[in-house]
């Protein structure tokens, strides 16, 4: 009996994936919707010293130590005076679990591959090279985010390098 061999020839361009889409600081930004696994309401976090600035504090959910970051100060903006409508949205990265402190969540987006587009070089440094793509659909410009970049392993202080554990 002859073995059949099988071939992958998909189109990988046809592959689609979900974005959870929220705005910071006036843009709308988007991450995979694998990786998110909450979204709650604003709840007082307890401040960590030494820590960097888009380092809000921790807060305790159910039993486990999260961090949660100002995603306004991380992308360059001020700090985020949390009211009613701002939201945490609770995601896992290869750098552990953590909070981001966002405006407010807009939707779910299905997105072909084909449909995203670079990230133009700007001479970024990489301390903020942390977008993975654009999307552009209808009058909506979304920027990707790579979660493990955005918190990355180390931050920043004083131009000293300080772990973040996660």
């Amino acid at each position: 009996m002859d073995a059949l061999v099988a071939t992958d020839t998909a189109d990988t361009s046809n592959a689609v994936r979900e974005y959870l889409t929220f705005a910071a600081a006036g843009q709308e930004y988007g991450i995979d919707i694998l990786s998110v696994r909450e979204i709650r309401g604003w709840t007082v976090e307890t401040p960590l010293p030494n820590s960097p600035a888009a380092v809000r504090g921790i807060i305790n959910l159910r039993g486990q130590v999260v961090p949660i970051y100002d995603l306004r100060i991380r992308l360059g903006a001020e700090r985020s005076t949390p009211s009613a409508i701002h939201v945490v949205i609770v995601v896992e990265a290869a750098s552990g679990f953590y909070g981001l402190l966002v405006d407010a969540v807009s939707d779910i987006l299905s997105v072909a591959d084909r449909e995203l587009q670079p990230v133009p070089q700007t001479g970024m440094d990489a301390d903020h090279a942390f977008l993975t793509a654009l999307l552009a659909r209808d009058d909506r410009m979304v920027s990707l985010l790579d979660l493990d970049l955005l918190v990355g392993a180390a931050a920043s202080i004083g131009g000293e390098q300080k772990l973040i554990a996660a």
